[in-house]
């Protein structure tokens, strides 16, 4: 079989949400497009890359140093020119959006809240979840967990296009925000209260902690109640997904 052309391969590599080149990331600022993230090739300031990181600080894009040979893989071997940036799938709301779709539905606050969800999956899973449960909205931080990339669209099975997603830069200010709205925390995890003998029957956000560590210090010393899903396997945890969904579904028996 003959080997696949150069294009070809670097076509197959390049990630389908990746902007790649200081031309093309440029343009889609310019034109209002959600990034989530810019990437620089560690060093790289020269020329017109100072203006992109200034444009994106400025509209609050987190920007991150990279290793030139991982933009170079991220990139197929692409012309990067020291700079591409993960553009979002869909567009993301604010957390009034969430507020006024529960207000509209004449229903109190059901937000799922995650705390640095990194597998696309999971959070794709988790937003498929949010809206077969009835939730208002999803909230996400800016840093450490996945955003909305085509990865999630995918996984979520087009529930994106129904679910608000918004974005922060601190959720335990987050949390607190939502406490003083009229919201009660509840966070997943181990060590908490039964889920079936937890009332959820107000105002609800419900914090899922990431893969690996659950809830991080300071989210938790934030949530009103911490809530379990007994185990009675050989594993101590469930995928956050999973665990995600079982507690949002209780939440929509209760408020039904």
């Amino acid at each position: 079989m003959p080997a696949a052309a150069p294009e070809k391969k670097i076509m197959e590599e390049q990630k389908p949400d990746l902007i790649i080149g200081r031309n093309a990331v440029a343009e889609a600022l310019r034109s209002g497009r959600e990034i989530d993230s810019l990437l620089i090739a560690r060093g790289e300031r020269s020329g017109s890359l100072g203006k992109l990181i200034a444009q994106c600080r400025e509209k609050g894009v987190v920007v991150k140093e990279v290793d030139k040979k991982k933009l170079d893989y991220l990139c197929g071997e692409g012309n990067h020119q020291g700079v591409a940036a993960y553009v979002a799938a869909h567009e993301y709301a604010s957390v009034d959006d969430i507020f006024n779709a529960a207000q509209a539905k004449n229903e109190k606050p059901f937000i799922i809240v995650c705390d640095e969800i990194e597998d696309p999956h999971n959070l794709g899973a988790i937003i498929r979840s949010a809206d077969a449960a009835g939730a208002h909205g999803v909230i996400i931080p800016k840093r450490r967990n996945a955003g909305l990339s085509y990865a999630v669209g995918k996984s979520s099975a087009g529930a994106i296009e129904y679910v608000p997603v918004a974005r922060v830069a601190n959720l335990p200010s987050l949390l607190e925000e939502l406490k003083q709205r009229g919201v009660w925390v509840y966070g997943a995890d181990m060590d908490g209260q039964s889920w079936r003998q937890t009332d959820f029957s107000g105002g609800v956000a419900l914090v899922i902690g990431s893969e690996g560590r659950g809830l991080g210090r300071l989210v938790k010393e934030k949530c009103d109640v911490i809530v379990s899903l007994p185990m009675k396997g050989h594993v101590n945890s469930l995928n956050a997904s999973v665990a995600a969904g079982i507690l949002m579904f209780e939440v929509a028996e209760q408020r039904s």
